[in-house]
């Protein structure tokens, strides 16, 4: 069944009357929720939505460096002896994103109101499982202060690893962009020019100029329609895509057997993926628990469903290193190994780290050689484009000059 959207309105255990918004699958389990949490409920509403492809986002949502800026500072003031409710005022106080200030402003209130804070987390899809379930074990443990600067070392990892893998692709794209504009500008305005200077001839123009000139009258008069309907078939594309998850992860299994970027990404999720249970791990999550938050973590499916099996299989009594090795060498053997001598000598979470290290060294390697490469290919690319399409407005006018 799918979870809705319920608003609600009750009166907590200090007689304060408190609103909020919670998503469930019924009006019973949002009454349940609210029962646990001390609050009597007085109004529960459902909430009903357009459809997704009708539905736009006009809620601004915090970044997620805004995210990790945020465990930092709150991390921060917490190991300094600030109290939370304190810490929220300080917080607030200094923060300029509007999304951000909201989020605090929000959190504040509820846990003024006798929330917990990771409860009270749980209310913003900005915080995931895995960030609500180690403030869970923080408060639980009463080392809230230790594990958010944990998580926020986490974060930062993450967002660093992200920032290595989008800058190897903002210099190509770039290029690749305006190369393809500085054409199109000249297809559909330079060479209509030319093209009534070789009308004057009266001679047959040479077979590159031909296809030049087809080109050029084929961009100026299906252009227009030409993009509306790549983007359109792109939407539909992708809404197709979102609605069949064996297509989804047939494709996924095709980018990790591409010769480059499968290498990557096969690194890139193991990296994640190793980094985010050790985490967990120190937190004192339980190991399966844990593994239920590793889910969605890569964002990719063949992770997910090796993440579901060694799940289970931990739930039949297995280690985590054999599980580890029945995944069709999803992972690298590395990482098998690597968790076999932890769970041997009790160090598991730390040779998680130090696999989590390994790849994203293997990553920032990869994307400084894919740099490097990419480079004098595109250069070669765009000579050949550029150099072809002089060669092809040049052509008829060095042949005039010769029978002259």
């Amino acid at each position: 069944m799918a979870d809705h959207r319920y608003v609600w309105r009750g009166i907590d255990r200090q007689g304060k009357v408190v609103t909020g918004e919670t998503h469930a699958e019924t009006s019973a389990a949002v009454r349940q929720l609210l029962r646990e949490q001390r609050i009597r409920a007085t109004r529960i509403q459902r909430q009903f939505t357009a459809p997704t492809w009708l539905r736009f986002n006009t809620k601004p949502r915090a970044s997620a460096r805004k995210l990790t800026q945020f465990t930092r500072q709150l991390a921060t003031l917490l190991q300094a002896g600030v109290p939370l409710l304190q810490a929220f005022v300080i917080l607030n106080r200094g923060e300029s994103n509007a999304a951000m200030k909201a989020i605090i402003q929000e959190l504040y209130a509820r846990i003024e109101g006798g929330m917990a804070l990771n409860q009270a987390l749980r209310q913003h899809a900005e915080f995931d499982a895995l960030y609500c379930n180690i403030v869970a074990a923080g408060e639980l443990a009463g080392m809230l202060d230790t594990l958010l600067e944990r998580l926020a070392h986490h974060l930062e990892k993450s967002e660093a690893l992200r920032t290595t893998i989008r800058s190897a692709l903002v210099y190509p794209s770039a290029v690749l962009g305006i190369a393809g504009s500085v054409l199109v500008v000249i297809l559909v305005f330079v060479v209509p020019a030319f093209q009534s200077i070789f009308a004057s001839f009266g001679a047959e123009l040479p077979l590159l100029t031909q296809w030049v000139i087809a080109l050029s009258e084929g961009l100026q008069r299906y252009g227009l329609g030409v993009l509306v309907l790549l983007g359109v078939s792109t939407v539909c594309l992708r809404r197709w895509l979102q609605q069949r998850i064996h297509w989804q992860r047939y494709l996924h299994g095709l980018l990790l057997r591409t010769p480059i970027a499968g290498p990557l990404t096969r690194h890139a999720c193991t990296a994640r993926w190793t980094r985010t249970l050790a985490t967990l791990f120190a937190a004192g999550v339980p190991l399966t628990d844990a593994l239920e938050a590793l889910q969605g973590v890569t964002g990719h499916l063949l992770f997910l469903s090796a993440t579901q099996s060694i799940q289970a299989q931990l739930m039949q009594g297995r280690s985590l290193s054999h599980a580890l090795e029945n995944t069709q060498g999803l992972f690298p053997s590395m990482v098998g190994h690597m968790c076999a001598i932890g769970e041997e000598s009790g160090t598991l979470e730390h040779m998680l780290e130090k696999t989590a290290e390994h790849y994203e060294r293997e990553v920032d390697s990869t994307v400084a050689q894919l740099s490097t490469l990419l480079e004098p290919f595109i250069m070669v690319v765009l000579g050949l484009l550029i150099g072809g399409l002089v060669m092809a407005l040049y052509l008829p006018i060095f042949q005039l000059g010769q029978v002259v």
